[in-house]
């Protein structure tokens, strides 16, 4: 069986029993990559398949639908990619609704655990929540696995801490132009997933051609407005870029935007979709005194970006 991602229970294989671990898994950093590689590890000692079970929307955003402070680092399709490249069988996105809130500790265990998922192990943090008001936990999820005879593996305390602490300051680093710390804590560079859109021709009309890229996932954490350096993945090949997150004060912009330009790439790329891997922030947007001076300045981003970048 491929990996493969699921929306609905009923469509996951459950010729064995399942070892599964559930969470928000936001980011997919280096914390979620030891939880993750040790369920893989489990799932072959075990001989069954490994399941990461998480929700969309986010919850918060169901239980606090007025909350307008919440991004995310990843979006599904972001999630998914990372998540398969550890190595885990399956990923099940269940529907976050009010009435699903609405569901017990105990519920929740018989409902999806046992009857819909098959468990025969649940890899957990001493300190995780689940059912209506986040009214169950750790003691809880011992006693119902008792009863309904499956097996609780227990997240060390110091990794469940650091996986908190990691998803915390990832944010904040992004949002203060920390990149480097932020994808040292990632283990990889920040990704940006959207698709191709038409713009204004306004970058290849000074001879620096730009992709406009439309953010899928309205939850996605953009970081500040400037210049960044990195890579970007399209058509399954890699190339550096550069590009700019912003209102282009130069031309009078007042919408943000992300445009990339890629570099030695002249390919029409309309409607596809892009992932940009920001690896360098290079400077603040500027508003430049006129085109010529704007150009001045690309030419040596792009210089930067081909010196600091490198390809997979």
């Amino acid at each position: 069986m491929t990996q493969t991602l699921f929306y609905n229970p009923s469509e996951v294989p459950i010729d064995r029993r399942l070892v599964i671990t559930q969470g928000t898994f936001d980011g997919i950093h280096l914390g979620h990559k030891e939880v993750l590689q040790h369920l893989v590890s489990l799932a072959k000692e075990k001989n069954t398949r490994s399941l990461l079970l998480t929700f969309h929307p986010h919850p918060r955003l169901v239980i606090e639908p007025n909350n307008s402070e919440l991004q995310m680092l990843s979006s599904i399709q972001e999630k998914s990619a990372a998540v398969f490249a550890l190595g885990v069988d399956y990923i099940l996105v269940l529907p976050f609704t009010q009435e699903f809130s609405q569901k017990s500790p105990r519920e929740f265990v018989s409902d999806v655990l046992v009857n819909q998922l098959h468990v025969d192990t649940i890899v957990i943090g001493y300190d995780h929540r689940f059912g209506k008001n986040r009214s169950g936990g750790f003691e809880d999820l011992l006693v119902l696995a008792k009863e309904f005879q499956f097996t609780v593996h227990e997240i060390p305390a110091s990794v469940v801490y650091e996986i908190a602490i990691s998803s915390s300051r990832i944010r904040k680093a992004l949002q203060n132009k920390q990149l480097k710390e932020a994808n040292e804590l990632l283990g990889r560079p920040y990704a940006i997933t959207g698709t191709v859109v038409e713009g204004k021709h306004i970058g290849r009309s000074i001879g620096f051609p730009t992709a406009n890229i439309l953010i899928d996932d309205p939850y996605k954490l953009i970081p500040p407005n400037g210049v960044y350096a990195g890579t970007c993945t399209i058509q399954h090949k890699t190339y550096k870029m550069m590009c700019n997150i912003g209102v282009r004060p130069t031309f009078k912009g007042s919408i943000r935007t992300i445009e990339a330009h890629i570099l030695n790439f002249d390919n029409s790329i309309y409607s596809e979709t892009i992932q940009l891997h920001l690896v360098q922030y290079l400077r603040n947007e500027q508003e430049f005194d006129s085109i010529e001076s704007l150009k001045s300045q690309l030419v040596l981003d792009a210089k930067q970006a081909q010196i600091l970048v490198s390809l997979p």
